[in-house]
């Protein structure tokens, strides 16, 4: 019983402090106006998918602690459920979706502008074949460009909109585009050029970094099958994590383990690259317009 119940509370202590770090991490999309609840909003904002992941996680760990009346179940199965495939798997790279949407796109305008539009009208005519991850800050920027916005100023916007070192040269490239009026398809070409020898480097660096994920998914592999056949040939092997500081140290010990793993998966990441704060004018080397002035 004693155990039972220190088994209880070091699980209420680790879940505590799970959801400590969980509030600790900054949402974007926190409501202010409806001053809605964090989790709730954070409940709302996950994929389905990741949803019926979590309730099924809640359901195997309530399951396994009736099962085997081991209290620390209670956290480890659900948080191996949820955290495991999103912290063993291949995490999206940014870099490579904006750097490939943006290659798409440049090229929709560089064949835009060999009819004879301008640099405006060509982001207009090509709003609608912009990338999914592109759309609506093209979209947006038609939008401005409509509503008389100079072509710098919603240029610079745009760039704001993707928040991404790549789409403040591409942003600066149309603003220099626009501003020649002769030779634009030429500077989207060159532009399309480089962007494309950025994307091979970073999905070259991208599969150096998938090398150590690959490596750490066998040992895990390895150590569950372990467990497991251990679990069924020599239940007594794990008789000292079912009493007294037992389930404290195998809750330590997981946590320890997923806590590697979101390492692992953190220092996979690129880094971001530092971003160009403005858009420059090229006929006066002054700003034309500062990132998210509007």
């Amino acid at each position: 019983m004693i155990a039972g119940l220190a088994g209880l509370a070091a699980a209420l202590v680790l879940a505590g402090i799970g959801a400590v770090v969980l509030g600790a991490v900054p949402m974007k999309r926190r409501s202010e106006r409806t001053g809605t609840p964090w989790l709730s909003r954070y409940w709302r904002d996950l994929p389905v998918g990741q949803k019926r992941l979590t309730i099924a996680g809640l359901v195997a760990g309530v399951v396994v602690l009736a099962v085997t009346r081991w209290v620390p179940a209670v956290v480890i199965v659900p948080a191996v459920v949820v955290a495991g495939p999103r912290l063993l798997g291949d995490p999206k790279n940014r870099d490579i979706v904006i750097l490939e949407a943006l290659d798409r796109w440049v090229r929709a305008l560089t064949a835009s502008l060999l009819t004879g539009r301008s640099v405006p009208d060509a982001i207009r005519s090509t709003r609608r074949q912009a990338p999914e991850v592109l759309s609506e800050a093209v979209t947006l920027a038609a939008l401005r460009l409509d509503e008389r916005w100079t072509l710098p100023d919603a240029l610079a916007a745009f760039a704001d909109d993707v928040d991404h070192a790549d789409a403040d040269a591409v942003a600066a490239a149309l603003v220099v585009a626009g501003q020649r009026g002769t030779g634009a398809a030429a500077t989207l070409e060159a532009l399309a050029d480089a962007l494309q020898d950025r994307l091979a480097a970073a999905r070259e660096i991208d599969n150096e970094h998938a090398k150590p994920r690959i490596v750490v998914r066998q040992v895990t592999a390895i150590i569950a099958v372990v467990l497991v056949l251990a679990l069924v040939t020599s239940p007594s092997y794990f008789a000292p994590y079912r009493s007294g500081l037992g389930p404290v140290i195998a809750l330590g010990l997981a946590l320890v383990y997923i806590a590697s793993l979101a390492r692992l998966q953190a220092a996979s990441q690129p880094r971001p690259r530092a971003r160009l704060r403005q858009v420059a004018n090229p006929t006066t080397d002054a700003p034309a317009g500062q990132l998210g002035a509007r």
